[in-house]
């Protein structure tokens, strides 16, 4: 039977370094996805974000499938001891499980924030638009979708500082105590960018909009009170900042080691803070290493982001209820798509082989009339009906157990219903011998 299989890595197995190296950026997906599919997996979803990165896949061989899907990874990792100690592998309804946990928040860094979903969303459309979704991953997704709508109507996980660019926003008043003032530079007018930007407005901070698209960086400037400036100013505006966040799309440094040691002669030691939330980074590391430059990158943000799960914590425990009813109904319908097939199958099995038997017989019977021949087909489809009662009774009822994938499959390798019938020679098969059961003497 086929499984949904998820191979992957996140914040809570991999560091930062790791994640930037295995990231795909948008426009890298189909390539990477054609690369996947069929050769690794029959269908596939790739979800590369700032926290993690993750491949969905279906597959008749799930363990196949995932070694190979690892041997994908391992060629973009620099370390392989490093890669597996980071990887997990999910499978059956624990992959389903996990796709619905990531699409509500429930496994992001700030539990409840909203950009995970947008992310999936994007990662689903990609796969669609270049043909590697099917219909197991096409129904786990979009159900993923609708787990995340009732977690966000029914809970309150969604409450208060809901993001890691709002997390990002309340560190930087944590600095500063208020923001009212302050000069705040925001590099990259991105969706993150634009969601930092969002949390800073109303604060009383100077913002200044700075992105490689001066038309992107002047309607956000304008839409959150700030003015916007040219790429070509970016070292200039460094040295009047206060703090710094950073959330473009680059796969390189933007600031760079070299650049930041000139803002910091020209700010004459006057402190900076660099908040970087880009996956991956915009800063070199060693800039954190200068002289009154403090850095936060976004695993620094986990604790800020654990003290925020506290207090959604009951929320969160309601969410998971939902998503554990939500696991039942699909591997409930997921079982419904091998349970037709294998009935229909097992019952043209076993009449293909009364049928079969039936026709070895009757030459042998000497000539029967238009009702004699009736009378024997109506007796061997009463046969075949009552040899198939039980099993398809207990076939239909495993459609809502928790073991009914195991029994369809057992089903389908004792009938060998996945390979074509075959008649063997008469002279090859030996007669059965039915002994008729003696009762045992009564006393």
């Amino acid at each position: 039977m086929s499984d949904v299989v998820v191979v992957g890595l996140s914040h809570h197995t991999a560091p930062l370094e790791l994640r930037e190296r295995l990231a795909v950026p948008r426009d890298r997906l189909p390539p990477v996805l054609h690369e996947l599919a069929p050769r690794v997996f029959a269908e596939t979803v790739l979800v590369s974000t700032c926290n993690r990165v993750e491949l969905y896949g279906v597959a008749d061989d799930p363990n196949a499938a995932a070694r190979a899907a690892i041997d994908h990874l391992r060629g973009r990792a620099e370390s392989a001891e490093e890669l597996e100690s980071s990887l997990y592998v999910l499978r059956g309804a624990e992959a389903v499980r996990h796709a619905f946990r990531v699409a509500a928040s429930l496994d992001s860094m700030v539990v409840g924030e909203p950009q995970i979903l947008g992310q999936f969303k994007e990662a689903f459309e990609a796969a669609s638009e270049t043909g590697t979704v099917g219909t197991l991953l096409g129904r786990c997704f979009t159900r993923a979708f609708a787990v995340a709508k009732r977690v966000r109507s029914e809970t309150g996980i969604a409450e208060g500082t809901v993001s890691v660019s709002s997390i990002a926003t309340s560190l930087a008043k944590k600095i500063f105590g208020e923001l009212g003032g302050r000069r705040v530079l925001l590099l990259g007018a991105g969706e993150m960018g634009e969601a930092a930007g969002r949390s800073l407005a109303g604060s009383g901070a100077h913002l200044t909009v700075v992105n490689r698209s001066p038309t992107k960086a002047t309607t956000l400037a304008r839409e959150l009170g700030g003015v916007a400036a040219g790429y070509e100013q970016l070292a200039s505006e460094l040295v009047g900042a206060d703090v710094v966040i950073c959330s473009t799309s680059s796969q390189t440094f933007v600031l760079t080691h070299e650049l930041m040691k000139g803002v910091v002669k020209a700010r004459r030691h006057r402190p900076l803070f660099v908040i970087d939330i880009a996956v991956p980074r915009d800063v070199d590391p060693r800039v954190g290493e200068l002289e009154n430059v403090f850095l936060y990158d976004v695993d620094d943000l986990q604790k800020v982001a654990q003290e925020n799960l506290e207090a959604r914590r009951k929320s969160a425990d309601a969410a998971e209820r939902i998503v554990d009813i939500e696991v039942g109904e699909f591997e409930v319908w997921r079982r419904s798509l091998e349970l037709t097939p294998t009935i229909v199958a097992l019952r043209r099995r076993v009449e293909e082989v009364l049928a079969a038997e039936l026709e070895r017989t009757l030459p042998r019977l000497g000539g029967l009339d238009e009702k004699d021949r009736r009378a024997l087909d109506k007796m061997v489809s009463a046969m075949a009906s009552k040899l198939l009662h039980s099993p398809l009774v207990a076939l239909k009822r495993s459609g809502g157990e928790p073991d009914g994938a195991a029994l369809i499959s057992a089903t389908r390798a004792l009938f060998a219903l996945d390979e074509p019938a075959k008649a063997e020679p008469e002279e090859k098969v030996a007669p059965a011998t039915v002994k008729t059961p003696v009762p045992e003497k009564a006393g």
